[in-house]
């Protein structure tokens, strides 16, 4: 009778499979190709699908991170195995989950605030899926055999038999296999991963590699493994080697168009300083969108408040948040300093407070949270504000969700700017408003209806809180005497990362296409009362971030002469372009929506009277300027152009 296999019997056979016949290096490639394919599925990026180039990119890829573990001795490559296998699928999940909020993957500059991940921990764990398991279901075996494999008593290879000399020969032997094995794959992933990135960047991604293209349009030409290679590579480049300098041709043609933007008129109107020497409180709040504005649900009004502001107030119905991954932060330095942002903090801008500093003003910040949080201390300090009212300024008398209540918050600071010298600028940050949007049942007020529950139904609770703190603060300005002789400004900082395309056709109770998710995901409300309560209605033109300094500097009669934005005010009739970080953008007759792949023809161009595509070529002018004013406001950021130019200023002065 046959007996059945022993487990020592199967484990020697598994362990020579994996040992001699590199089985644990096709399974290692196979379970990380199966991941990279799941994560590409729970993206849903619109417009973007696998192709055959891209299952090429991603083995080749693959080959490439892991091709020195077929240098290693049998256990050594199963350990190196294994721990690749961890470390790649943690990346890969970190990015879903990145990419679940901010529509972005990882970076190093995003890494180095790795330590402020732990203020995020509602946000991240809302962001989790059931479904989620089955990228860390292969570790249930792996690790466990792993262990086994690698920590068993080894038993002697050298039999009795084998003459000394002829044991080294063979040694010598399996290490020159393994040395030539591995450097033949390295050879072949280099082949599989550059040859046809190289096609794509000559034919449709032409550019990709030479400025700051979306994330997204990287990944989907190299990859993810070749899109943190890439970016790894970027940082490096940047920060640790050095870029290379810009040619002087190219530094001079940006100043120029500065130069010519600068010299067109537009002080002339009668708007011009009519306000000058009023207060400014400018509000930023958290995740607020424009979709709600106006709306009802549950026959009550979600934004009663902000509504009766209307009447008074210039509100902008097409104003778009500019931001990329920082959010929040990118929001308030875009809004300041009438650039796109890119993650660096020390570098020379004209920013607001600053300006009004330079006109008397005090110039103070209010954000109910740690001074640190993404670098906010070292970026108000090169903003040049007086003062930081951070968390340990305020009293925590009304902790609601991230930190103290939207109303307590807007209470207190309005308590602080009793003791500060008029004029003055404040900045306000919110927070109750935040992903993923928690609300006490005890102030819960909004019949959600069928949204009850859901994390759509929590939005819309909280943004009626906080459109109650806004009606809480209007009437403390006026007991407080500001009303009258303050430029009240009120924005959203950017979407609130709810994508699901059936809850907003729910909710506004009709069918959307592409441009409509795409106009609801970037818009933001922009709300300006002027202290006579002056110019007030409803502004359809396209406006953006980069609109609001200049604006509020209109508005107090300082020219905009001596200073180096991209942004235009926003009160006169003037055509404006509103390019997103994207590469989307919004003019009065167009909006065009990218894909990931990049030029012009790669995405859709929409008619915004008809709403419905149109030819491509009615977006070309837009497109073209989209990627200068990109261009551009990234160079003067990466290569601090601005103190280059007013370097040169003074020395023409002298």
């Amino acid at each position: 009778m046959l007996s059945s296999p022993s487990w020592s019997d199967i484990r020697s056979r598994v362990s020579k499979g994996l040992h001699y016949r590199y089985t644990a290096y096709l399974l290692f490639l196979i379970l990380m190709m199966y991941k990279l394919i799941m994560l590409d599925h729970h993206l849903h990026i619109t417009n973007m699908k696998l192709d055959q180039a891209d299952y090429v990119i991603a083995v080749g890829s693959l080959l490439l991170v892991s091709f020195w573990t077929l240098w290693l001795p049998a256990r050594g490559r199963l350990a190196a195995l294994t721990l690749l296998n961890l470390l790649w699928t943690g990346i890969l999940y970190a990015d879903l989950i990145y990419y679940r909020y901010f529509d972005d993957f990882i970076t190093v500059p995003v890494l180095m605030q790795a330590g402020q991940v732990g203020s995020l921990g509602d946000s991240i764990r809302s962001l989790i899926h059931a479904s989620d398991l089955f990228f860390f279901i292969d570790w249930l075996m792996i690790v466990p055999f792993t262990a086994v494999m690698v920590f068993r008593k080894r038993r002697s290879t050298f039999a009795t038999y084998t003459l000394p000399g002829e044991y080294r020969q063979q040694r010598r032997n399996r290490v020159i296999r393994r040395l030539v094995t591995g450097t033949l794959v390295f050879i072949l992933g280099m082949v599989m991963t550059f040859i046809p990135i190289k096609k794509a960047s000559n034919t449709w991604a032409v550019g990709l590699f030479e400025g700051n293209w979306w994330n997204i349009t990287l990944y989907n030409v190299t990859g993810l493994i070749g899109f943190h290679g890439y970016d790894i590579y970027r940082y490096g480049r940047d920060h640790l080697v050095g870029q290379p300098k810009l040619p002087e041709e190219e530094i001079n043609q940006i100043k120029a168009w500065f130069d010519a933007k600068r010299m067109e008129p537009s002080d002339t109107d009668a708007l011009f300083g009519k306000y000058k020497g009023s207060n400014v409180i400018m509000i930023q709040t958290e995740a607020f969108m424009n979709f709600v504005i106006g709306q009802s649900i549950g026959g009550q009004e979600i934004t009663p408040n902000f509504n009766r502001l209307m009447k008074d107030s210039m509100y902008f119905s097409n104003f778009y948040h500019q931001t990329g991954q920082g959010r929040t932060s990118d929001a308030d330095f875009v809004t300041h300093s009438s650039l796109l942002s890119l993650p660096n903090a020390d570098r020379e801008y004209d920013t607001l407070p600053e300006i009004l500093k330079e006109q008397g003003y005090g110039a103070n910040v209010f954000h109910a949270y740690d001074s640190s949080f993404w670098n906010r201390t070292t970026m108000y300090r090169e903003m040049n504000y007086d003062r930081f009212y951070s968390k340990k300024d305020f009293e925590m008398s009304d902790v609601q969700g991230w930190s103290l209540s939207d109303k307590a918050f807007f209470a207190q600071s309005l308590d602080a700017m009793k003791g500060i010298k008029q004029p003055f600028y404040s900045f306000l940050i919110t927070l109750t408003s935040h992903h993923p949007y928690y609300v006490p049942k005890d102030v819960v007020k909004l019949d959600t209806g069928a949204f009850e529950g859901s994390i759509f139904g929590n939005y819309l609770q909280s943004i009626h809180y906080v459109d109650e703190a806004f009606g809480q603060f209007a009437e403390q300005m006026k007991q407080q005497g500001l009303w009258d002789n303050t430029i009240l400004i009120i924005y959203g900082d950017h979407d609130n990362s709810i994508k699901e395309k059936a809850d907003y056709e729910k909710f506004l109770g009709r069918e959307l296409n592409a441009l409509d998710m795409e106009q609801i995901m970037n818009q933001v409300p922009l709300l300006i009362r002027l202290p006579d309560g002056k110019q007030a209605g409803v502004y359809p033109e396209a406006a953006g971030m980069m609109n609001v300094t200049p604006s509020i500097l209109h508005l107090l009669g300082v020219p905009k002469e001596p200073y180096y934005w991209i942004g235009d005010h926003l009160l006169d009739d003037k055509p404006r372009l509103i390019p997103l970080r994207s590469g989307a953008f919004s003019d009065e007759k167009v909006f065009y929506l990218p894909t990931e792949t990049a030029g012009l023809e790669g995405g859709t161009c929409y008619d915004l009277a008809t709403r419905q595509p149109t030819d491509i070529q009615a977006c070309r002018e837009g497109y073209d300027e989209t990627q200068e004013q990109l261009r551009i406001s990234d160079q003067v950021i990466m290569y601090d152009l601005l103190k280059q130019f007013k370097s040169q200023g003074e020395a023409n002065a002298r």
